[in-house]
């Protein structure tokens, strides 16, 4: 159970959790946004975020190619970079200008970014083990994914909230819902530049940490298995990657879609931002933690069964879930994370099984490929949630859950029981204190 000491599982590690915190604060800023700055409807929050994730899932493999030659070094800490400064610039549009569709420009082209980091973070955090614990030090890397995108909305909630004017709540509330809305509130979005700088020291010690070309080529490629004949058009599972395929597609409305949309859900129930952030970080940081949990048992067991059963037990969580209120939603929001999302790393390493190749390529493929369906997800919540409203959303989002659990029995049986080489331990390490 013991973590990774190498330096560069640690570098890209830290820029998992700085990339990951300022994608996750993008549903809360939407949410705020759409209350005090900018209105906006479900489908239009779906949109930014769906049409960013959709950038940044189709340039994942590109720059999954470009990582296997020369290391990813500055893909990875450019990346970060970009996606802090894409969305510092649209929130600066969207308070300057009050313009949707100056906003969502920047928006969107701040996900190209994180599709920069993803495949090269995937790539060294797959180094660090052997092919017996791929799982479960693949949990790890996500777990500090997790971390940033538990913190990020929590933190911005809780910004956020501090500008704030609730003027409908001091004045207009207790004089019935007649008078509910009349009164404009207020808010800005300045607390989320601040948060920018805390990006900085992570940035240098990813930049010092991850190794120069020279050194990757060197080292840490000779450590990776040759490509086999399996990595010809004809050596694909195409009828297990098309299993694969369509159960990551409907999983994506649980894992993905849903957490864009809890905070429009509780804040139609009249939470804060500080209050709507915090269950959304909840619902983010149960699924990395629970996803360690996962990786161990798949290293152990069925891959496949690990990923169907804990999407099972999440169906039911999802239909409850809009019905309640209170303490206790926080409660079923940690459950939905932690079952809906927990398969996450688990199923990244069924697919770089099932695609032969260079691990960067084939994880830029697999990661494009979840980023893309879910931002399928978003949309499709954000469209029909318009129509039907978003408690009956998510009762639809549990009933797809069931249907992605039963097609995840169908994924083939695992390869990691079968003797793999070691992969060569990375060279440089920290100190055993630290």
């Amino acid at each position: 159970m013991a973590l990774p000491r190498s330096k560069l599982f640690w570098g890209v590690s830290l820029g998992h959790i700085t990339n990951d915190l300022f994608m996750s604060m993008r549903s809360v800023v939407l949410t705020f946004m759409s209350a005090h700055l900018l209105p906006m409807t479900n489908f239009q929050i779906g949109q930014a975020v769906s049409l960013g994730e959709f950038m940044g899932a189709i340039s994942q493999p590109f720059f999954g190619w470009l990582a296997d030659k020369s290391g990813g070094r500055w893909l990875g800490v450019g990346g970060v970079i970009w996606v802090v400064a894409m969305q510092l610039t649209a929130l600066f549009i969207a308070s300057a200008t009050g313009n949707y569709t100056l906003m969502l420009i920047p928006f969107v082209l701040s996900a190209v970014g994180s599709g920069a980091f993803h495949p090269v973070g995937v790539m060294h955090a797959a180094s660090e083990g052997d092919g017996r614990r791929s799982a479960s030090s693949m949990a790890y890397f996500f777990l500090f994914g997790q971390l940033g995108l538990a913190i990020g909305p929590a933190l911005a909630g809780f910004l956020l909230d501090r500008t704030a004017t609730h003027h409908n709540e001091v004045f207009a509330a207790p004089l019935g819902p007649a008078f509910s809305g009349r009164l404009i509130e207020h808010g800005s979005v300045t607390p989320i530049f601040a948060i920018g700088f805390i990006a900085i020291p992570t940035l240098l010690y990813m930049a010092f940490a991850m190794p120069r070309k020279q050194v990757y080529i060197q080292q840490y490629r000779k450590a990776q298995p040759a490509s086999s004949g399996e990595g010809t058009l004809s050596g694909l599972p195409v009828k297990a990657l098309l299993v694969l395929g369509v159960m990551i597609l409907l999983r994506s409305l649980a894992a993905n879609g849903s957490g864009v949309f809890l905070p429009r859900l509780f804040e139609q129930k009249g939470w804060d931002a500080a209050h709507y952030g915090l269950i959304t970080s909840g619902f983010w940081l149960a699924s990395g933690f629970t996803g360690v949990f996962f990786g161990h048992l798949a290293d152990r067991y069925q891959r496949r069964a690990v990923i169907a059963v804990s999407l099972l037990l999440s169906a039911p969580v999802f239909f409850i879930l809009p019905f309640i209120d209170g303490p206790f939603a926080f409660v079923l929001a940690i459950l939905a994370g932690a079952l809906g999302g927990g398969s996450h790393s688990v199923i990244v390493v069924l697919a770089q099984e099932l695609i032969p190749g260079r691990k960067g390529f084939a994880s830029g493929a697999i990661m494009g490929f979840i980023f893309a369906t879910g931002a399928l997800g978003s949309l499709f919540i954000g469209g029909i949630s318009d129509q039907i409203g978003l408690t009956a959303a998510f009762q639809v989002v549990a009933v797809v859950t069931v249907i992605a659990s039963l097609i995840g029995f169908l994924l083939p049986a695992d390869r990691h029981k079968q003797a793999v080489p070691a992969v060569v331990e990375s060279v440089e390490t920290v100190p055993s204190g630290a």
